[in-house]
């Protein structure tokens, strides 16, 4: 594959089976997230609008617990595994260039393991929906994110150390 290319998504995500919580196993660097984060996790929920509400928690280096609360919409109707993601307060979020690309690149057919990345393939996420993974299968998943052009060498495991972040499911 031509990493001058974007990498490639899945070719159908469900995105009622995709929503819920995800843990962060391993991460591309990225200011937002720093080294020292820990039991990072993500929780996924349907808005009224059609959009879907992202939580995003972890502790940080003393054991606080920091939140994210951002808003992803679909960039084209019927291909549900390319998102725009933002994290600007309600009111800013019509501004142009303020959202990232949320890309499903590969996914378990039983939705228990995702790898989302960006076009740019600056960023990337292995997530799972419990906060451990066995060494083959995430060693499957990085094979993809190689495959697909995404530079290994800066990867971040994230520790879980048990302490809860994920959002309460209502």
């Amino acid at each position: 594959m031509s990493h001058d290319a974007p990498p490639d998504t899945v070719a159908s995500l469900d995105l009622e089976r995709y929503l819920g919580t995800w843990y962060e196993i391993a991460r591309l660097p990225m200011r937002h997230e720093p080294e020292d984060y820990t039991d990072i996790s993500a929780h996924y929920s349907l808005q009224d609008d059609g959009k879907i509400r992202v939580c995003n928690r972890a502790l940080d280096g003393d054991g606080q617990l920091q939140e994210s609360i951002g808003e992803a919409s679909v960039v084209e109707a019927g291909d549900n595994s390319r998102l725009e993601v933002s994290f600007l307060p309600q009111g800013l979020r019509w501004i142009p260039f303020t959202k990232g690309d949320y890309w499903v690149l590969r996914i378990e057919p039983d939705y228990s393991v995702a790898l989302v990345g960006s076009p740019d393939r600056d960023y990337l996420w292995l997530l799972a929906r419990q906060p451990a993974l066995g060494p083959a299968k995430r060693q499957d998943f990085l094979g993809t994110a190689r495959e697909q052009g995404y530079s290994l060498e800066k990867l971040i495991d994230t520790p879980h150390t048990g302490r809860p972040t994920a959002e309460p499911t209502v």
